[in-house]
């Protein structure tokens, strides 16, 4: 089980991808360098273009003499900085990062300043204008517990249930940003851009918090706010 950093800026998401380039096809290729054979690896969960990642999780079985601790040193050397093997951990033939996962913890982050700052364009969604984020901190508490999230799912996910379980959504301000952290047991596609989307839209006051638990007891997409462009968001780690 490989634990893996990255900036998603330059990448086309996680998943590997005919006509782009996905971080999956980077480490799948940095893999055959290093071990010699054609590999292929299975992540946690896809991450769209320009998301990062703090604590992605993928597996791959391979025959090696390389002690497990040192694959992410001898991995690195072949990978682009914007990549990086974190961990390698021996697990089980029957583990899969998908399915046996408890939590997942994802970060969005907002820059909310007058002006954007250039050095944070890829690592935050800029707004200008001033958002309260004590209502952004009131409406997020309406997302903690068991929801169907079918209203906060873009089409093309082909899940067997839209049903899940949100542990925590804190919403905190240093300085000019604006940070919306996320605990849950799964998350459907682009679920928390949508959920970060729809915050924005509170502290603009175009939401009331109130009108948070009738949005998502709608199950209507329309009700929610935008999707909340990609760089802002971080995959911060997975539990198991």
């Amino acid at each position: 089980m490989l634990t893996i950093a990255y900036d998603g800026t330059h990448y086309h998401g996680w998943q590997r991808q005919e006509n782009a380039l996905g971080i999956q096809q980077v480490i799948e290729e940095a893999c055959e360098k290093l071990f010699g054979s054609t590999l292929s690896i299975t992540g946690a969960g896809r991450t769209d273009a320009k998301v990062h990642a703090l604590g992605q999780v993928a597996t791959l079985q391979v025959a090696t003499s390389i002690p497990t601790e040192r694959i992410p040193y001898a991995l690195n050397t072949y990978l682009p900085e914007d990549i990086v093997i974190h961990k390698a951990e021996e697990k089980p033939l029957h583990f899969h990062p998908r399915y046996d996962a408890k939590k997942k913890t994802y970060r969005y982050q907002i820059l909310n300043e007058s002006f954007s700052i250039p050095q944070m364009r890829h690592y935050t969604n800029f707004i200008s204008q001033t958002l309260n984020i004590e209502d952004m901190q009131e409406a997020g508490k309406y997302f903690c517990g068991t929801h169907d999230f079918v209203g906060f799912c873009s089409t093309g996910s082909s899940v067997v249930s839209t049903t899940r379980t949100i542990m925590a959504c804190s919403v905190t301000k240093k300085e000019s940003v604006i940070t919306m952290e996320v605990v849950g047991n799964g998350f459907l596609y682009n679920m928390v851009r949508i959920m970060a989307g729809t915050l924005i839209e509170v502290g603009k006051g175009k939401i009331h918090p109130l009108q948070m638990p009738e949005i998502i007891q709608s199950k209507d997409r329309k009700q929610a706010g935008p999707t909340a462009p990609p760089q802002g968001l971080t995959l911060v780690k997975i539990e198991y």
